[in-house]
């Protein structure tokens, strides 16, 4: 195998999704992660149509089919009283209307798909246990890596898809770390099985309140329920949390389950229940950084970044992975012309992407204080869901993918 040109640091969903998508370019592709292995470590996550018809335009809906859950409703309901205040059709509906479905699946789930997929479609080298130390770039002699270990290894181009924490970020931006939100994220994943029948759930469901929201769905082909509770912390909320600088980049913690329950307060009894049903408890301490003010802060000459490296999203419109997908599609497609010169296809990458993730990042961090709205302005958005209900959920220009940057059909044709 010839060296690849393209150098992918990081193996999360971001790196395998560039790699699989740059590969399917018939690009060579070389993909470095720190870790020595790949484990089970994660929790559900929510994928629109305008993920899951790029994972079908790259041949992986039977995969797909065969380890997600595909919801028939999305419910928004109180916290405080749990009556229902708007629903939304999932399911067919969403099939119809955007030629794809929505989809819930386990984290680990689909990094193992992107793996499989890889794996499958050779060209592409995987070297675990191999950490980016530091990188060189320059205009005729593209980018120079060294390793963990102290190996260099060539390429026309880097793509940093190496997560919030990003080390390319930091040498190629050079803008601080990410800061604290003030948010805790408590997360959980149970067997149906093991909860009473009417706790038991297919569809999403988004409980609001003051100052916090839950979401419940179901993953592994329905037979597990991801639980996520996102509270505002304390004015101590760091210490309250055992946090330490280094522990921000920790999202899989042991979590205090009595602090979890104190942090509720007084929530509706179906709600509690369902807590409280629970056994334990993982935490995210949620850091992130101001949404994208331009291209450059996608990359700079022959180094990009994608994913969480680049525009990480609060979780309050579910669409982290899928925007790092939607960047993977987009650069295998800015990538696939070999007469463009590389800098200006990264370059034309940026400019077509960037407007994109920042409006994502936008409304997400909009959505976070509708959620956790209190008073009058909780008032006026239960009255609002209540008069437009889908109307005020659904999403055409995110689900329907305009404006998103990604070029030729996933297909290819």
């Amino acid at each position: 195998m010839p060296e690849p040109r393209l150098l992918v640091s990081g193996a999360g969903i971001a790196g395998l999704a560039a790699a699989l998508a740059c590969g399917r370019a018939d690009r060579p592709v070389r993909v470095i992660e720190r870790a020595a292995a790949f484990g089970e470590v994660g929790a559900g996550i929510q994928i629109g149509p305008n993920v899951t018809r790029i994972l079908h335009g790259w041949g992986l809906e039977q995969s797909l089919a065969r380890l997600a859950a595909f919801p028939d409703r999305l419910q928004v309901r109180s916290a405080i009283s749990g009556r229902e205040l708007a629903a939304m059709p999932l399911g067919d509906a969403m099939r119809r209307r955007y030629g794809a479905p929505y989809a819930t699946v386990h984290r680990a789930d689909l990094h193992r798909l992107l793996l499989d997929a890889v794996d499958a479609q050779g060209g592409v080298q995987l070297d675990l246990d191999s950490a980016l130390l530091d990188f060189e770039q320059s205009s005729d002699a593209g980018v120079t890596v060294t390793v963990a270990g102290g190996r260099q290894l060539q390429s026309d181009a880097l793509l940093g898809a190496d997560g919030l924490w990003s080390p390319v970020r930091r040498q190629l931006l050079d803008d601080g770390d990410p800061q604290p939100t003030g948010h805790l994220a408590y997360r959980a994943l149970l067997r149906q099985s093991d909860l009473p029948a009417v706790m038991r759930s297919g569809q999403v469901t988004a409980w609001l309140g003051p100052q916090l929201h839950v979401v419940q769905y179901p993953v592994r082909g329905g037979e597990w329920l991801n639980l996520v509770v996102v509270v505002h912390g304390a004015p101590d909320w760091l210490r309250a949390a055992n946090a330490t600088p280094g522990q921000l980049a920790n999202w899989n913690q042991h979590a205090d389950r009595g602090q979890l329950l104190a942090a509720l307060g007084t929530v509706a009894l179906p709600l509690r229940a369902l807590v409280e049903a629970v056994p334990a408890w993982r935490l995210w301490i949620l850091c992130d950084r101001a949404p994208m003010s331009g291209p450059g802060e996608h990359g700079r000459g022959r180094v990009v970044l994608l994913g969480d490296a680049a525009h990480p999203m609060r979780p309050y419109l579910a669409q982290g992975a899928g925007m790092a997908i939607e960047d993977a599609q987009a650069i295998a497609t800015a990538l696939a012309d070999r007469a463009r010169p590389v800098e200006v296809a990264l370059a034309e990458f940026a400019r077509l992407r960037w407007p994109r993730n920042r409006r994502v990042q936008r409304r997400s961090r909009r959505n976070g204080q509708v959620f956790h709205a209190s008073g009058p302005v909780r008032w006026g958005r239960d009255a609002a869901l209540a008069l437009l209900g889908a109307r005020l959920l659904e999403l055409p220009w995110l689900y329907g993918g305009a404006g998103a940057g990604l070029g030729s059909r996933v297909d290819g044709t």
